[in-house]
């Protein structure tokens, strides 16, 4: 894998056609929704629509133009038979007779746009399960191990998109003078003993004894395990996992007291972020399984994830056994 080579050439030899076109054509509505955010103060597309998601959230001007963007260029390939995503109710059938399933976060961290902070794109793909026509339910849940690509864009300093097909993590910059993505992160390897830890500490009263107790050993002094590890948190699962993929450590959502789940989705979140990581050399789970051994329910089904270097999410894992 040679610096500098064109997503296009990449994807041409490293991946099969139906996947290619799913890629490119997530990459070239990234580049569109790159553009817009990057713009956004100089355009009336920031703050709210007036309106709510399926989650119940706000939803920004970006969130729904970003979705549109995203269904119109899966739409143009014809590989496309299904769409999820957190800005709709429910599936959406884009093409009759396609065989690929694509589950996304639109825009990841959207609270952060009109602080300029970074946000990002989520994406899974799986092999869809029918046979034509409208796609169903069962087409999306399946289990994060049917995961044939997975990856994010991140909208920051640069526009860079990360992906796997199973093969690896890699990662494309965008080049702002020809609008394509350029190889610049070939096979990436989380570290396996990272010394981060990004969770929304401000939600700490809402946590068992056990997370209370991971983040006591996290913020405690002992030189033999270089503690205290630095707290960093974005507010933007993109930006926060971004970071833990280069540099190492471990990205925290867990359930509330008295919740079954955690606040974050399984099928565009949390088990496009576990391929990725998994990939990378890295660990996910949900406090008590693997997440991509998760059979999903509904759509919009949420989990806990404890996601990142390998050491970290063991030694959490440790913590809430006890």
């Amino acid at each position: 894998m040679v610096a500098g080579t064109r997503l296009e050439d990449f994807l041409r030899e490293h991946t099969t056609t139906d996947i290619s076109k799913t890629l490119m054509a997530l990459a070239r509505a990234c580049t569109v929704i790159g553009r817009m955010v990057n713009n956004a103060g100089l355009s009336d597309i920031l703050g709210v629509t007036g309106t709510t998601n399926v989650q119940g959230e706000s939803q920004q001007k970006l969130d729904d133009l970003s979705n549109q963007i995203l269904m119109d260029y899966l739409t143009q390939t014809e590989i496309c038979a299904g769409y999820l995503s957190e800005e709709n109710d429910d599936i959406v059938t884009l093409c009759p007779t396609g065989k690929h399933i694509v589950s996304i976060d639109p825009l990841d961290g959207s609270s952060n746009i009109d602080v300029v902070a970074p946000i990002g794109t989520i994406f899974n793909v799986v092999n869809r399960l029918s046979k034509q026509g409208d796609v169903t339910p069962a087409d999306f849940l399946q289990k994060g191990d049917k995961t044939i690509c997975a990856g994010y864009v991140i909208y920051g300093s640069s526009t860079i998109l990360m992906f796997s097909t199973g093969n690896g993590l890699h990662g494309f910059t965008l080049n702002t003078s020809d609008s394509e993505f350029y190889l610049s992160h070939a096979n990436i390897r989380v570290p396996e003993k990272g010394k981060i830890y990004s969770i929304n500490q401000g939600n700490i009263e809402k946590f068992d004894d056990s997370i209370k107790n991971f983040l006591n050993y996290c913020s405690a002094t002992d030189k033999e395990t270089s503690r205290p590890y630095s707290l960093r948190y974005i507010g933007s699962m993109v930006a926060d996992l971004h970071r833990n993929f280069l540099k190492g450590g471990i990205f925290i959502y867990p359930a509330s007291k008295g919740e079954a789940k955690g606040k974050l989705r399984l099928l565009y979140e949390c088990t496009p972020m576990s391929s990725l990581i998994e990939n990378a050399g890295g660990k996910s789970t949900d406090g008590k399984q693997r997440i991509l051994d998760l059979q999903p329910g509904e759509v919009h089904e949420r989990s806990a994830i404890f996601i990142g270097s390998k050491n970290l999410v063991d030694k959490a894992e440790s913590f809430l056994k006890n």
